[in-house]
């Protein structure tokens, strides 16, 4: 695709580098910009660079947060003694959309693929087992998605976990097989929380 400035050749191609976006849309977004008032195109400019630069994961459950305790780790209305453990935020947003969970969680940032170059020392599986170890946890909910990479990753938590005595449960497999969670309608992802059963590691 020939364009009529390199400064916009530029700023399509750091477009085009956004998931699911092509030259084409990464052209249209760009030419949009230049018809916005040039504050919009700063405002974007500002909030990206802020998300960048200003954003934390929280300490407890290594979820995005603005502050070093996020809300749900903080509120005094969550159950405690409940971990429900997912692969990265955008699990969080949906299961919190259902309006059926009301424990804790902890975000593991991805899950073991050693096809990816992606191990347990990647991931916040050593901060997870501690929370169960020191904290009065009671069920360990698995939320990940139905993939051979996040069922592995689940053997190898439970195992890690298992001295500890703690309830361990899936959630129920309403969901697809090779879905990815996000992805799920909420009634379906809703179900799939109440109706969770005990972890068989075989």
């Amino acid at each position: 695709m020939e364009l009529p400035s390199k400064l916009l050749e530029n700023a399509v191609e750091e477009i085009a580098r956004l998931p699911g976006i092509g030259k084409r849309t990464a052209l249209r977004l760009a030419l949009h910009l230049l018809k916005r008032p040039e504050t919009d195109t700063e405002a974007l400019a500002t909030a990206l660079t802020t998300l960048r630069k200003e954003i934390l994961f929280c300490q407890s459950c290594k979820g995005l947060s603005d502050k070093s305790i996020c809300d749900i780790c903080a509120s005094p209305k969550r159950e405690r003694n409940i971990l429900c453990v997912v692969e990265d935020i955008r699990d969080v947003m949906a299961i919190e959309n259902t309006g059926q969970f009301m424990g804790l969680y902890h975000v593991l940032g991805g899950v073991i693929s050693p096809i990816d170059g992606i191990g347990p020392q990647d991931l916040h599986i050593d901060t997870l087992v501690e929370r169960v170890q020191k904290e009065a946890t009671e069920e360990v909910i698995f939320a990940l998605s139905a993939t051979l990479e996040a069922d592995t990753t689940t053997f190898y938590i439970h195992k890690h976990i298992a001295p500890y005595g703690v309830k361990t449960s899936t959630i129920a497999r309403g969901i697809p097989v090779g879905d990815e969670l996000e992805y799920t309608d909420e009634v379906t992802l809703g179900r799939s929380i109440l109706a969770r059963i005990p972890f068989d590691e075989n």
